[in-house]
């Protein structure tokens, strides 16, 4: 958690406190629902972020020697709106691979369509059929889940992110480097 995260975090749970000692429970509640609502952003971020760096890692122990970089405060545009978060790229010779994550920081940011709490996007640079936009949603029990959107964000047959499709976006970034 970055310097900025931490103190937002602090500023949250110190604004939530005044409110409950003022007998604003609506605005209390609030609070603590945006406090639970970040925290399930930023583990849910890490675990993707964590889910690709993991399997890179285990292809350049096979021999692929791929490149990982990681950034922090990255921002990326969802239509018209901005999400602020962090970014993994991968790269394999020519090829490169981005993964970015995050969620609209500030009203002016925007908003994330369908009840989504954070957005992220696979792209493969230079393969576009390749890429995938993920939105991050609660199931009906309350469990964080990474739902694909499909191909180039459209809607069609959306389903949850697992290891296997991780595995399959490594190998579409493998492909060109092996000639």
């Amino acid at each position: 958690m970055s310097e900025l995260d931490e103190a937002w975090a602090e500023g949250l749970a110190e604004a939530e406190a005044r409110a409950r000692a003022a007998g604003r429970t609506d605005i209390a509640e609030y609070l603590a629902l945006r406090s639970s609502n970040d925290l399930i952003r930023t583990i849910s971020s890490k675990w993707l972020l964590g889910m690709f760096a993991t399997a890179a890692g285990e292809a350049n122990r096979a021999g692929a020697a791929i490149q990982i970089s990681n950034e922090e405060g990255h921002r990326f545009k969802v239509g018209n709106n901005v999400m602020v978060g962090s970014s993994l790229s991968l790269g394999s010779g020519v090829r490169m691979l981005l993964v970015e994550v995050g969620w609209p920081r500030t009203p002016p940011d925007g908003f994330i369509r369908g009840g989504g709490l954070a957005f992220a996007n696979i792209k493969h640079l230079g393969i576009k059929p390749a890429n995938e936009a993920l939105r991050l949603v609660l199931n009906p029990t309350g469990t964080p889940r990474w739902i694909v959107e499909g191909k180039h964000g459209s809607h069609i047959d959306p389903h949850e992110l697992h290891e296997k499709d991780v595995r399959n976006h490594i190998a579409i970034l493998l492909q060109g480097s092996r000639t």
